[in-house]
């Protein structure tokens, strides 16, 4: 709870917000968002304070996930009284989230219906910023502004680090949890090797150990509070259609961005150039974060050449 609270308050101070809890209730409004793609709708959720009409650039932000979960799962479920996305809008700010296609209540591509080796890995980077540009769109278009906060989280960090670089006109500030840089040796947890399928299948004991890894064996038991694990275990598995009707229950994730982490980033190529970012940027990272390590921090944080300014944390 201590880093979360610390991380909360940077970001309180970051992004301009008032540290006293604003009065009044949450509202909570949902849609389904075109993408560039036929067919295909993106979940968005959004959240601020009931009765709230004036918006603006500085307080107004976009979350997306990271490469196996979706959004809301991450972003606004409530553990401990509030949700992340929750905590935000009780600061006067407008709030929202995404699904990428193939996650949580967005369209599943046709590939996902299909046995996973009959086709490519699906769902790579580029497609998922053209996401996130859909996203976009619609709340600028939708609040009547030009530009808006991006919070992303792991591969979440590499797609909105992308999209800031081919938009920065749109972007007001950018937040990086755990950001993806290259990678130094090995491969990232997602990748057990082989050849790569449209799609991979994750069970609940999977997300522990994945959660683990890297954890000191003396600091295992107490990381998580009782009971946190298990709730967003069951909201986040019932986000598959197939996976929840199975035993044990199971997550389909597109595989799209274990094949970029091949191509790119365990292979020494960046998907992009920071030094493209030129909004102001903070960069968060876990100390036990075995899958994006925090060398990947400190290299990254190095590259912002242009960024007016940058803070890590």
């Amino acid at each position: 709870m201590k880093i979360t609270t610390k991380l909360l308050l940077v970001l309180i101070t970051y992004f301009g917000l008032s540290p006293v809890f604003a009065a009044g209730k949450i509202e909570m409004t949902e849609y389904m968002v075109p993408s560039d793609t036929p067919g295909i709708s993106l979940y968005v959720r959004n959240k601020h304070l009931t009765g709230m009409k004036k918006f603006s650039p500085e307080k107004t932000l976009l979350y997306v996930h990271g490469s196996t979960y979706p959004a809301e799962t991450a972003f606004d479920l409530s553990l401990g009284g509030t949700s992340w996305m929750e905590y935000i809008a009780s600061k006067g700010y407008d709030v929202w989230l995404v699904d990428l296609r193939g996650y949580g209540k967005s369209t599943r591509p046709p590939e996902l219906e299909q046995p996973a080796e009959q086709n490519p890995p699906i769902v790579r980077t580029d497609v998922a910023v053209r996401d996130v540009s859909s996203a976009v769109n619609y709340i600028l278009k939708k609040r009547n502004i030009n530009k808006t906060n991006l919070l992303g989280w792991s591969w979440g960090t590499t797609i909105m680090g992308k999209y800031t670089t081919e938009n920065n006109e749109k972007v007001n500030k950018l937040v990086l949890y755990a950001p993806q840089w290259l990678r130094q040796g090995g491969a990232p947890l997602t990748d057990k090797g082989g050849a790569l399928p449209a799609y991979r299948v994750v069970s609940i004991a999977d997300a522990k150990n994945r959660w683990l890894t890297g954890v000191p064996e003396n600091a295992k038991v107490n990381l998580i509070p009782p009971g946190w694990f298990e709730k967003w275990a069951d909201a986040t598995f019932e986000t598959d259609p197939w996976g929840k009707t199975q035993s044990p229950k199971k997550l389909r994730a597109p595989n799209g961005t274990v094949q970029d982490s091949r191509e790119y980033w365990t292979a020494g190529k960046p998907v992009y150039e920071p030094k493209d970012i030129r909004v102001p940027v903070m960069l968060v990272h876990a100390e036990w974060d075995a899958d994006l390590p925090s060398y990947m921090l400190y290299e990254y944080f190095t590259k912002l050449e242009n960024a007016p300014y940058k803070i890590m944390l």
